[in-house]
């Protein structure tokens, strides 16, 4: 049987927390077939029998294989019972990480449901680099620039607000800032202590994203007063406009990330790389000063 004549899978997610790990598995393993129809049953916050039971009914409604992030043993021991008499395959996707870091470590897991969203150290700082998108985006408060873990430049509507957004649910601090021609840059980016980062696209899908937004908004007239003329999205205004915009960065040694094909997710874990070598040539540079002076 093709992918293209594949009937509908029950997919049936089941987790004692949020969900989201499953989520994310789910999507990445799916996203490698085509045509193939998945309806999505997710059962989350599973801590107990009576919940557990209700997840039972809904997969004999709608039988399907399972995937589970239970750690709570009885319960896993109950729904791979349930699975076996329903001839449902079942996977425990966290199974084969935990087995090779116990081994690892040399000790057992806990096995206590939802420790990766404690309120520890790290949850406040995703909490801290949220509000301070929220108060640094497109240039805003642009001595705040100090305090950023990077800044993202570019032109209007080129993706920076929802990468520092993604980001910051990792904890990293992004500042944004618009490159508008004739417009000065804010002095914190004359030396900047965080390094700066280009976003780019392709100047057609710029305008398709531009038009989109403007349609959204209803605010076609509105392209016209911001630069004099339809330039906001004009093929030739708009490739001039990102020219322009690159070689502000190559002058000032900023990289710069084409995100025409690129997700969030991927322009973002791009953005970190970029972070990470700006430190390490820091540091390196830190190194040599240190091993020169007297």
């Amino acid at each position: 049987m093709t992918e293209a004549s594949h009937p509908p899978i029950n997919l049936h997610l089941v987790s004692d927390a949020t969900g989201e790990t499953l989520n994310a598995i789910t999507r990445a393993s799916i996203a490698q077939f085509e045509n193939v129809p998945v309806i999505y049953h997710r059962w989350s916050l599973i801590r107990s029998r009576l919940q557990l039971h209700r997840v039972f009914e809904g997969i004999e409604s709608e039988p399907g294989p399972v995937l589970s992030t239970l750690v709570d043993r009885a319960l896993r021991q109950e729904l791979e019972a349930f699975c076996q008499r329903m001839g449902l395959r079942l996977v425990h996707v966290l199974d084969p990480v935990i087995d090779l870091l116990q081994q690892e470590i040399g000790a057992p897991a806990k096995a206590r449901p939802g420790r990766q969203y404690v309120m520890d150290a790290d949850y406040f700082r995703r909490i801290d680099a949220m509000h301070f998108v929220i108060a640094h985006d497109d240039g805003q408060l642009a001595d705040g620039i100090a305090a950023a873990d990077v800044c993202l430049v570019g032109v209007s509507r080129s993706s920076k607000t929802p990468t520092s957004f993604y980001l910051a649910n990792r904890g990293i601090k992004a500042a944004n800032v618009p490159l508008v021609p004739g417009v000065p840059l804010p002095p914190a980016l004359d030396d900047p202590p965080c390094p700066v980062v280009g976003l780019t696209l392709d100047p057609r899908a710029l305008i398709e994203i531009r038009r989109h937004r403007l349609n959204m908004i209803g605010a076609n007239d509105w392209a016209q007063g911001r630069q004099g003329s339809n330039d906001y999205i004009d093929e030739e205004a708009v490739k001039a406009e990102l020219l322009w915009a690159r070689r502000l960065c190559a002058s000032r040694g900023w990289p710069v990330i084409d995100v025409t094909r690129r997700s969030i997710e991927e322009t973002a874990a791009e953005v970190i790389q970029r972070i990470e070598a700006w430190h390490a040539k820091r540091d390196h540079g830190t190194k040599k000063q240190r091993e020169a002076a007297p």
